[in-house]
């Protein structure tokens, strides 16, 4: 796969999350998908979406930084939205905050195999 299919794929990927298109998710994450080394397959990792879009209704993810080396994705996402309770463990509570996500991506087959993701924390913190 080239790095211009790749990074259109995940493109695709990021545009499927901000909809909440949950119908086509399985397009972009292969059904044995693992985050963060803990395997959740396609019905775990749309859970845990869901959950973030109930937990943050106002979500939505943009690249601010991507790089495309198959079958490999690095993204810096960038987030600005109001978590409307407790969020990583801090009492958000529905104010305003913006953070950002580093992530790597593995594909296989075209779709998501394997998340690694760290959300910086201390810049939420540094807002509260």
């Amino acid at each position: 796969m080239t790095k211009n299919k790749l990074s259109d794929i995940y493109r695709g990927y990021i545009a499927c999350l901000n909809l909440q298109d949950w119908p086509n998710l399985g397009r972009f994450v292969g059904e044995e998908a693992c985050h963060n080394g803990r395997r959740t397959g396609l019905a775990g990792y749309r859970d845990m979406l869901e959950r973030d879009y109930l937990d943050i209704p106002d979500l939505q993810f943009n690249i601010q930084l991507l790089i495309s080396d198959p079958p490999f994705i690095a993204s810096r996402l960038v987030f600005d939205c109001t978590p409307v309770g407790m969020f990583l463990g801090l009492p958000v509570n529905g104010r305003r905050i913006s953070f950002t996500e580093n992530v790597f991506y593995e594909f296989q087959g075209g779709k998501i195999a394997n998340v690694w993701s760290v959300i910086d924390k201390t810049a939420i913190e540094a807002q509260l």
